[in-house]
């Protein structure tokens, strides 16, 4: 049986997020960014970037979305991919919401900058790996 709330603990852990998107050639494109500014279990998860993003565009026009965290110690290797769907969020409220003091570096005009908006991932699924097993399970 999958812990989830281990799982939890490594993403709340992880200093990177991995995002994947899916092009209009029907190819992955995946980067690397900051963590999640809000994680509601392992079901949602709140991003923040710029509405500029090539991500942006590729999320608007197909929302198939996968996240991915790891660990590697110095023997152990552990990560979580998870599956669902980025909507891209830009009302007020939520902005507020995500907005970090930090964040005036990459959105000058600040939390109303036309340029920020909101990454929201909802998991559907997911695969853990740890110690050469890998564990797929569904998001309740």
């Amino acid at each position: 049986m999958i812990d989830k709330e281990k799982i939890g603990k490594l993403i709340d852990k992880a200093k990177v997020s991995i995002i994947s998107s899916v092009d209009s050639n029907g190819f992955p494109n995946t980067k690397a960014m900051l963590k999640p500014r809000i994680r509601n279990g392992l079901k949602e998860f709140y991003f923040s970037t710029n509405t500029s993003s090539n991500r942006v565009a590729q999320y608007e026009k197909n929302p198939k979305a996968c996240i991915y965290f790891y660990r590697k110690g110095k023997v152990k290797y552990e990560g979580v991919m998870l599956k669902g769907k980025m909507e891209v969020l830009k009302t007020q409220e939520i902005k507020d919401k995500v907005w970090k003091k930090y964040d005036y570096i990459f959105y000058p005009k600040g939390k109303s900058d036309p340029d920020y908006c909101v990454l929201k991932f909802v998991a559907q699924s997911g695969r853990y790996y740890c110690d050469l097993k890998t564990e797929s399970f569904d998001i309740e």
